[in-house]
């Protein structure tokens, strides 16, 4: 039996629910407002307009970054909220901080020299140790030799702006396409599908691309029989140079010297150059140093240690190394596809949490949200 007045009104009529329902729905909000304002901030503004990156609130979401020293030192869910925060912010590089960190890698490693093997660093006759079989020696034949460029192809600083592009899901219908094809020089990781059906989140200007040589051995059966399908995969990337680990260890050297065979026998004015194995152990220890242990640094790592020091500013896209965005929403692994690593062989974890330091210092700029 309901309530009512004497005149026979409904006190808990539909009008007094719906009251009742807004008040509460208001309640909420207003606690949410409360609880996460500063995300609520974040998002009005990411609608409605940005802080510079040396303005106090941007100092302070920096700082909140920084104070987190190890990537064990929080929840993942509080990383995440730190980094959103962040978003509002409007990347500006510090000249100071960039120099100091570009001197750190000049004294280590000097990528202007000894990215790749060349016949000025590594003459013929050379007993080159590999990178990981260290008791294995290469001797450079004059043959060797020949397929070696006569000096490194770049410089210091050479390039103004330049784009790292990991393969992670984290650019799937980002729309930054247009934003790294601007880019002076591009860099991308063991031959990723850049067609039309992913252009509008990866673009398709290429400069270098790595390949990873269990590729070739998986997909192309180590080029020994039919090497043209190879050969058409490379040509998306039009005149791209092709840059392969060949002295990581001596399963990868005959593979790595095919694929220079094969793009000479295609009459391809590619380039094809091969990391040098002390470069690469130089700067796995000095990522070592900044907590990044593993067994092997990841190829998106070694290009963005690479173009901090071929380059004056560098961005990031596609690096991502959680199951879900920022957001909480969860993404796949790559933007082609869900297939998982090999566990336990990269700690992408730490490295992309060292890019997120790297950011808040100014030192390079990562992109995880849509480009506008």
């Amino acid at each position: 039996m309901g309530y009512s007045d004497p005149s026979g009104r409904d006190l808990l009529g539909n009008r007094s629910l719906c009251f009742i329902f807004i008040c509460a729905f208001g309640l909420v909000t207003l606690l949410q407002q409360i609880l996460y304002g500063k995300n609520y901030i974040k998002r009005y503004l990411e609608m409605y307009g940005s802080y510079e990156f040396n303005s106090t609130t941007c100092k302070e979401f920096r700082q909140e970054i920084m104070d987190v020293k190890i990537l064990t030192m929080v929840k993942t869910a509080d990383l995440f909220d730190r980094w959103r925060n962040l978003q509002v912010c409007k990347w500006e590089q510090s000249k100071a901080e960039t120099n100091a960190f570009k001197s750190s890698l000049s004294h280590c490693c000097n990528a202007p020299s000894f990215l790749f093997t060349t016949k000025r660093n590594t003459p013929s006759g050379t007993k080159l140790r590999y990178e990981v079989d260290t008791s294995g020696i290469l001797h450079i034949s004059s043959e060797i030799f020949k397929m070696f460029p006569d000096d490194m192809p770049y410089t210091k600083s050479q390039f103004k702006k330049c784009a790292v592009i990991g393969n992670g899901g984290i650019i799937k219908n980002s729309k930054c396409g247009k934003e790294i094809d601007s880019a002076d020089f591009v860099f991308r990781c063991n031959i990723p599908p850049i067609s039309d059906k992913y252009a509008e989140d990866v673009g398709y200007k290429t400069d270098v691309v790595t390949i990873n040589p269990s590729i070739i051995t998986e997909r192309f059966q180590k080029l020994e029989k039919w090497r043209k399908p190879f050969y058409e995969v490379l040509q998306n990337y039009e005149n791209s140079s092709v840059v392969l680990p060949a002295f990581y260890n001596t399963r990868n050297t005959d593979v790595s010297f095919r694929v220079k065979y094969m793009v000479d026998d295609f009459d391809s004015q590619k380039g094809v150059y091969f990391f040098h194995p002390q470069y690469l152990l130089n700067v796995q220890r000095f990522w070592s140093l900044q907590g990044v242990r593993a067994k092997r640094l990841s190829s998106g790592l070694m290009l963005v240690t690479a173009a901090m020091e071929l380059c004056e500013e560098v961005h990031l896209y596609g690096f991502w190394a959680f199951p879900m965005n920022p957001a909480g929403i969860f993404i796949t692994h790559h933007y082609y596809d869900n297939v998982k690593p090999r566990p336990g062989f990269h700690a992408m974890p730490h490295e992309i949490f060292n890019f997120l330091h790297l950011h808040s210092r100014g030192i390079l700029r990562v992109q995880t949200s849509p480009c506008r």
